[in-house]
């Protein structure tokens, strides 16, 4: 964790940020806003990034990814007063900048009135041979109410989109007008995440406990998945995803669905980030490597899912190494596969086709088969059947033989 201490905003005391460095350059930012007394007035944690397609000289159009937020200063940012409203302020880049805006409303909720992006289109580095010059801002008219003493959470995939421009935010946690300088442990959650924390009543009962066993699933719906960079399309994956864990005991079978799951990531040189998320899984991540500069593999899985109780599932495993393939080729596995991220998590494929690096045109390269797989295994199986085969032929042919010289014998 690499923490930041700006100078005091003027009116809003001391602000402290922390930004903590995660999977593939992915940036989880914090801010704690005080007032003149030192005392919290604005708390906020989060993560996003902004997709941007712009139009280019030669009537074109590309799309760019910002996910880097190593260098953001937070000027603006303050608690509020009797003349200004609370207000979080992000500077980032060549002339990018975010903004969230918000309002008391009455005496028992305030709410997220507004959130402003801005981008330095100019900036050539980020958009090259962009048509348009200068600043462009989307804004869009929140309006989410919130009551008084209490954070609102937010740890599903929530997008804005507008003007070319979707806004991506994740893991949010975010309270102003913080009373007596103590944030609340009081959530207030958004509607995606209210789906998977309700637990069921549960009668007590003599009855013995379930069986462990879980129920059958069908096989899962195929997803399609991407993520672009300022190259485009950088990273493409076609799966169907069946979830086995085991908890307290209990296994259970969870199948994703495609068309309720959100997705994000990030593209690097040696490494590439697909990130899944819905209703109740808070992430699932799957990390892919470069190996021997020639070589990408499946290196890391990363999840964490809301059970119905209410408690958190997680598991990591960064020392794997499934669905090798060359580079500038893509990985397919029409047949049902297991990745084993640990004892107590799996994860069943079908109709698995990956590339995470080396996308041209938004279209998957000559596939590596994992039935070649199957082959490597099988030519030495088939060459050592042969070889067996010919070695019972000589036996035979030798034992006959030697029978027909001892027959000979008695003859004469």
């Amino acid at each position: 964790m690499v923490c930041f201490r700006l100078s005091p905003v003027p009116g809003s005391g001391l602000v402290l940020l922390c930004l903590v460095l995660g999977a593939v350059s992915s940036y989880a930012l914090e801010l704690n806003v005080t007032d003149s007394e030192k005392a919290t007035c604005l708390y906020a944690k989060w993560q996003m990034n902004f997709t941007i397609r712009y139009e280019t000289t030669s009537k074109t159009y590309k799309t760019v990814t910002i996910s880097n937020f190593s260098t953001a200063t937070y000027n603006g940012s303050i608690c509020g007063d009797g003349q200004n409203n609370p207000k979080i302020a992000v500077q980032f880049g060549s002339g990018f900048s975010w903004t969230v805006n918000f309002t008391k409303e009455a005496s028992s909720t305030y709410s997220i009135d507004g959130i402003s992006f801005s981008y330095n289109i100019s900036d050539n580095t980020t958009f090259p041979d962009a048509k348009d010059k200068g600043i462009l801002t989307v804004h869009d008219a929140v309006g989410f109410r919130i009551p008084l003493n209490n954070i609102f959470r937010c740890n599903s995939l929530s997008t804005l989109e507008k003007n070319g421009v979707v806004q991506s935010y994740w893991d949010v946690h975010v309270q102003a007008f913080v009373q007596n300088g103590t944030v609340s442990t009081k959530e207030f959650l958004c509607e995606k995440d209210k789906t998977i924390t309700t637990v069921v009543p549960i009668t007590p009962t003599t009855a013995p406990p379930p069986t462990t066993t879980p129920t059958p699933k069908e096989k899962p719906e195929v997803g399609s998945y991407s993520v672009n960079n300022s190259n485009g399309t950088c990273l493409l994956a076609t799966m169907g995803l069946q979830l086995n864990f085991t908890h307290d005991k209990v296994v259970s079978v969870i199948n994703i669905n495609p068309n309720t799951t959100d997705f994000t990531g990030s593209c690097q040189p040696q490494t590439a980030l697909l990130r899944l998320n819905c209703s109740n899984i808070k992430y699932l991540d799957f990390v892919f490597a470069v190996k021997n500069e020639n070589r990408f593999y499946l290196k890391e899985v990363n999840v964490s899912m809301y059970l119905v109780n209410g408690s958190v599932f997680s598991i990591a495993n960064n020392n794997l190494s499934y669905w090798d393939a060359p580079l500038g080729s893509s990985y397919m596995c029409n047949k049902e596969q297991t990745v084993s991220v640990s004892g107590a998590f799996q994860i069943n494929t079908f109709d698995l086709r990956v590339q995470p690096f080396n996308v041209m045109e938004g279209k998957y390269s000559t596939a590596q088969d994992c039935s070649a797989d199957d082959d490597n295994f099988l030519v030495p199986i088939v060459v050592g059947a042969a070889l067996a085969g010919v070695l019972i032929l000589v036996l035979l042919a030798y034992f006959i033989g030697l029978k027909r010289h001892h027959a000979g014998y008695e003859q004469f």
